[in-house]
């Protein structure tokens, strides 16, 4: 497994000019130049202003925004696909953007992994082939990799078809196997460029859950393309809303639920289902220390959907919402659940 003293991710004061002669305008786009003016003016065009955000180690970040929002032109700053204008990018405390190729190439090789939309799969290649692809290039001897490989296949639920070829497979199955390629090469960063966004809607629920359930053993840190809100509220632990290659918004899904910080993303949320997302936690009426548990109760950390459903089975008026130790933490009534499943907009 990848080092538990993983540092996380840190992007700092990060920009990314697309032209010539990018250098010349940073200082005129930190003091204020648009995206329009830069480009009206000078031909040149923004990617990204001043991106600031820290990823925890071992957590699922969510990039998300509407194309041309710079998501994608962020992700590829983390492998240093893409070169910036200024800024740092702090992997595990050293900055990408100083490392020469050959410290890219390892960093590349060993560090992150990279699962794409288009699954990026080799057709010559059996599945099995396909995800030892990354340890064969790191000449790990073949029967370990297989051995690695295999162990990645049956995670992912591929077992079986493993010596299928991609164009025998549904896009579902060969995401999972860009999943279990990217998982084979160990890396304790995970990037998911939009992964999911060319999956019908019910394989992108299965692909959804088998990540979260991966996730509660592997403890990546995962930075997550996409362009759907409700996918972004599903994994993020963090999320960040980007408009015009910038950040208008990070939190958790429950920050960007209940306090967005602009119309741009209200409408956004307005089309969520709220009680899925928000937490009884941030609705609930907290209660004193030593508060007497009585009746029924809810777990920290449940959805208000959750507790609406106890209510509902155990006809209850309220319950008591407790921590992991058992202990009350607040109280939630069903007018109050409803409430906050109900948007207010």
């Amino acid at each position: 497994m990848a080092d538990t003293k993983f540092g996380g991710i840190k992007i700092r004061n990060l920009y990314k000019i697309f032209g010539p002669n990018s250098q010349a305008y940073v200082e005129a786009v930190k003091k204020g130049l648009s995206k329009t003016e830069l480009n009206a003016r000078h031909g040149h065009v923004l990617g990204l202003r001043d991106i600031n955000i820290e990823m925890p180690s071992g957590s699922i970040q969510v990039i998300m925004g509407l194309s041309g929002s710079g998501k994608s032109t962020l992700i590829r700053h983390i492998n240093r696909l893409i070169d910036p204008t200024a800024g740092e990018v702090l992997v595990d405390g050293v900055d990408v953007v100083k490392m020469n190729e050959s410290e890219l190439r390892e960093f590349r090789r060993h560090q992150t992994a990279m699962v794409f939309q288009k699954f990026a799969l080799l057709p010559h290649r059996s599945v099995l082939d396909n995800t030892l692809y990354g340890l064969e290039v790191q000449g790990v001897d073949r029967a370990k990799s297989v051995e690695i490989a295999m162990r990645w296949i049956d995670r992912v639920g591929l077992k079986g078809f493993e010596t299928k070829y991609p164009n025998q497979l549904s896009g579902g199955m060969q995401q999972r196997v860009g999943l279990a390629r990217a998982l084979a090469n160990d890396a304790p960063v995970l990037l998911m460029d939009e992964a999911y966004s060319a999956l019908d809607p019910l394989i992108r629920s299965d692909m959804q859950t088998v990540l979260l359930d991966l996730q509660k053993e592997i403890k990546k840190t995962i930075v997550f393309i996409t362009h759907d809100l409700d996918e972004a509220l599903r994994l993020g632990d963090q999320i960040a809303i980007l408009r015009d290659g910038e950040v208008i918004q990070q939190g958790s899904s429950q920050d960007i639920v209940l306090r967005p910080a602009d119309d741009y993303i209200a409408n956004f949320a307005r089309e969520v289902n709220r009680g899925r997302v928000i937490h009884v936690d941030a609705v609930m009426q907290p209660v004193a220390a030593g508060h007497p548990v009585n009746g029924a109760t809810v777990a920290a950390g449940s959805s208000v959907e959750d507790a609406i459903k106890i209510i509902a089975r155990e006809n209850h008026k309220d319950l008591v919402v407790v921590d992991q130790a058992g202990m009350p933490l607040g109280t939630v009534d069903l007018k109050r659940l409803a409430s906050a499943a109900v948007s207010h907009h």
